[in-house]
């Protein structure tokens, strides 16, 4: 980096250092609750997502492509809106973020079209950028003091606002139809915007520059054909042609766009800055994590809310199997300014070591302790921790070791990783379940084998994250600046 662009950065460094502790305190709040509200939008139609081919007089099928929607455009977005929040400012681009939330949210509001609600369910996935664009603002705006701590939070809301959804949602539900879910999530974005409108700041540490569009284009392209079949699979088949041919063609998208971006001199995504090691092995570790994080969802409420015969089952209902993710959720929240003291302490390569460690354990007594409801709910807690503590020190990491005016761009990549363990975890979990069976009656459930078989896949995956992470350590800012 050149001389001038170091000096411009330690000049925002000091400028940050003014801040006063009542100012931080409200802009975290702000975006915080933006970034809470996105989080939930992501799972809050997951506990009525059985009663809408019904309600929509439409197939299955159909129906999950409310979810699908929202996955590939939150993965064509985010790192597109992380590029240009590097260039035009990440205030502005977190502004487009929240406000898709509110639009699509409307949308999906007021509709009972099912193309309609798709269409609006796609543009809140466009809203998935707010949470990498919020720590990006806040690492730029606020004083090293308080960083850690932010990000922490930020990063939190990840998993209090999936946690949260399920039994929100559940209990929303009781009372209202399901619109009433995308109304509360209209409000909500459309209170931190206009927060962010009021108080929050812009960074100084725009870039400017051109939109790299082909770049862009191969990007949404290559994320599109790994992600669809990855969601799809399991009711396409995973040797059909469509699933080997989307396979092959994300393949060679993802050649492509690593040949355009290594030659082009304003890429969409720094891939030097990416290759950087401890970047490299933060983003291969969160994927690993949000493996785990997500299979730790579909793996406790449908598990607690299987009969009774099959002989590890609780027979719990919706709302039961939801709230068992609670304690997970408000876990991860409790124990973000423990993650931040210990990043602040031992640095956060150790801090997402010692996460993803927690992460294993949890899932090593989701194998072996499972008798009772508390005994799964205790696993699950402890799946939430460590996750909790890793995912505060991920963008702590990627902040460290990326300059200030790469940071959007830098975390927008490590979000659609954690999406990329994601939809992993969707594809191989409902494979394994889907194997590894039982039958009762007519009815086929999952056995108690196959939900082994994928809770000790999470704990390898966990344990081979917290090696990762030992290997992170280097300079910090001072390599990505000099770099």
């Amino acid at each position: 980096m050149q001389v001038a662009e170091a000096e411009a950065e330690e000049q925002l460094e000091v400028e940050a250092e003014h801040i006063s502790g009542g100012k931080a305190t409200l802009w975290l709040i702000i975006v915080g609750l933006g970034a809470l509200v996105v989080s939930l939008a992501q799972t809050l139609l997951v506990p009525v997502l059985a009663d809408l081919p019904e309600t929509l007089h439409s197939d299955t099928a159909t129906v999950n492509w409310l979810l699908t929607s929202t996955l590939l455009a939150g993965a064509v977005a985010i790192p597109f809106l992380g590029r240009l929040a590097d260039m035009w400012g990440k205030r502005l681009m977190l502004l487009v973020a929240l406000g898709a939330m509110v639009v699509g949210s409307l949308v999906t509001a007021l509709s009972d079209n099912i193309t309609i609600l798709i269409v609006g369910r796609a543009i809140q996935g466009v809203a998935g950028a707010a949470i990498p664009l919020g720590i990006s603002l806040l690492a730029t705006l606020l004083p090293k003091r308080r960083r850690a701590s932010a990000i922490a939070t930020i990063s939190a809301m990840l998993g209090v606002g999936g946690a949260l959804g399920l039994p929100f949602a559940g209990l929303i539900v009781q009372h209202w139809d399901f619109h009433m879910l995308f109304w509360i999530t209209a409000v909500g974005a459309a209170v931190a915007v206009l927060g962010i409108l009021i108080w929050v700041p812009e960074s100084h540490d725009r870039q400017g520059g051109r939109v790299d569009v082909a770049g862009a284009l191969l990007l949404a392209g290559a994320l599109v054909a790994l992600l669809l079949p990855l969601s799809e699979g399991s009711d396409w088949g995973w040797g059909s042609a469509r699933v080997i041919w989307l396979f092959a063609a994300a393949a060679v998208l993802f050649a492509a766009f690593g040949l355009w971006e290594a030659r082009h001199k304003a890429p969409l995504v720094d891939l030097s800055s990416l290759a950087r090691r401890p970047v490299l092995l933060t983003n291969i570790a969160s994927m690993f994590i949000g493996f785990a994080l997500f299979a730790s969802m579909i793996g406790t409420a449908t598990y607690v809310e299987m009969p009774k015969e099959t002989g590890y089952g609780f027979a719990a209902s919706t709302l039961t199997a939801g709230l068992t993710m609670l304690p997970s959720g408000l876990c991860m929240l409790i124990f973000a300014p423990i993650a931040a003291r210990l990043i602040n302490s031992i640095g956060a390569g150790r801090t997402l070591s010692i996460g993803a460690f927690i992460v294993a354990i949890g899932w090593v007594l989701r194998i072996f302790v499972h008798a009772e409801l508390w005994h799964v709910v205790l696993g699950s807690t402890v799946v939430g921790i460590g996750t909790g503590i890793g995912y505060a020190a991920m963008p702590a990491l990627i902040s460290a070791f990326t300059p200030h005016n790469e940071l959007a761009s830098a975390n927008s990549v490590n979000t659609v990783v954690r999406t990329l363990g994601s939809s992993l975890a969707t594809a191989i979990g409902g494979t394994i379940l889907a194997t590894f069976t039982i039958t009762l009656g007519s009815y086929e459930f999952p056995s108690l084998g196959g939900y082994r078989v994928l809770f000790a896949i999470c704990a390898g995956a966990a344990l081979l994250a917290s090696v990762l992470a030992l290997f992170t350590s280097g300079r910090g800012r001072a390599a990505a600046v000099s770099a």
